[in-house]
């Protein structure tokens, strides 16, 4: 069916208790469309990078079968670039810098190929880039939506003016509370529906993921995992298996995003295994099979 993946591509720099690494490729949208591109095989990343990029990078997009006719290069220059630092427990992560070079300036116009593509995923950017994408898409199927606190702090009115126009807005608890002023996370899903959205998908790092509708909730839970190396993109790959999979079925029913929301769980925590997308490079069709069938185990009672 098809995804449209609009996100940064970054080169991140991480480092965690045990490890240190610099300009790794990083960015919402890529870890986001890389996940996608397990369940579809038309995948559209819409995004801006310096001509500072590794092209090795860009060869590593392109073999996960990612579309880059919408990745602009600048030339001359700088790629956006982020670093963190985890906690001894990773439950805690402090923003050593952010440069956003590029992105300061990048106003994507859609390729025509992109236009009617069925399933968009507005990966975290700012509220008005994502709202000039809906406004250039033609009729999609489904818009899914993810924000973070800098932009329900900073651009609040064009927050709500952007998630008026998705189906399913994705966040974090941190960020519904945020959002909400209100501490529990089913009250304050009900809050955001009320702005516009059909369903609402809070993230609960470890703990899994919860979907609230005006008819439904459903909870799904993490996979468990016992050692963790990097958890930077694990949301961004959730979101990305959980449209993936819907773009891979075109079926948006309630019985489907139960089984995305699974899907996107064991996405992620393939992510979490290795810094960057190195984990990815290494998964198999059996192995998504395989964490899948246990997650139903897990859940079954």
């Amino acid at each position: 069916m098809g995804v449209l993946v609009l996100g940064t591509v970054t080169l991140d720099t991480v480092e965690t208790p045990e490890k240190r690494v610099q300009e790794v490729l990083g960015g919402s949208g890529m870890y986001a469309a890389v996940a996608a591109s397990f369940f579809d095989n038309s995948i559209r990343l819409v995004s801006v990078v310096g001509d500072d990029f590794p092209q090795d990078y860009t060869d590593i997009l392109s073999k996960h079968g990612v579309e880059l006719e919408g990745l602009r290069r600048v030339e001359n220059g700088k790629t956006f670039r982020w670093g963190g630092r985890y906690s001894d427990d990773f439950n805690v992560r402090d923003t050593l810098f952010t440069e956003l070079n590029v992105v300061l300036d990048f106003h994507p116009i859609l390729p025509e190929s992109y236009k009617a593509t069925p399933f968009i995923f507005l990966a975290n950017d700012p509220p008005q880039l994502q709202l000039d994408i809906i406004q250039q898409a033609t009729n999609p199927k489904l818009i899914v939506c993810d924000t973070m606190d800098f932009w329900i702090n900073e651009e609040r009115e064009a927050l709500d003016k952007t998630i008026q126009h998705v189906d399913i807005l994705i966040l974090n608890d941190s960020e519904a509370k945020l959002l909400t002023g209100e501490s529990n996370l089913i009250k304050a899903a009900r809050m955001i529906l009320q702005i516009g959205p059909e369903r609402v998908i809070i993230k609960k790092g470890e703990h899994g993921a919860i979907s609230v509708t005006d008819s439904s909730f459903f909870s799904a839970p993490a996979y468990p995992l016992t050692e963790v190396i990097d958890p930077t993109g694990a949301g961004d790959c959730f979101a990305g298996g959980f449209i993936g999979y819907l773009a891979s079925v075109g079926d948006t029913s309630e019985s489907s995003i139960r089984k995305a929301m699974i899907y996107g769980s064991v996405i992620a925590s393939f992510n979490i295994e290795d810094f960057t997308i190195n984990r990815h490079r290494t998964v198999t069709k059996d192995d998504i099979a395989s964490r899948y069938q246990e997650l139903q185990e897990i859940a079954k009672f």
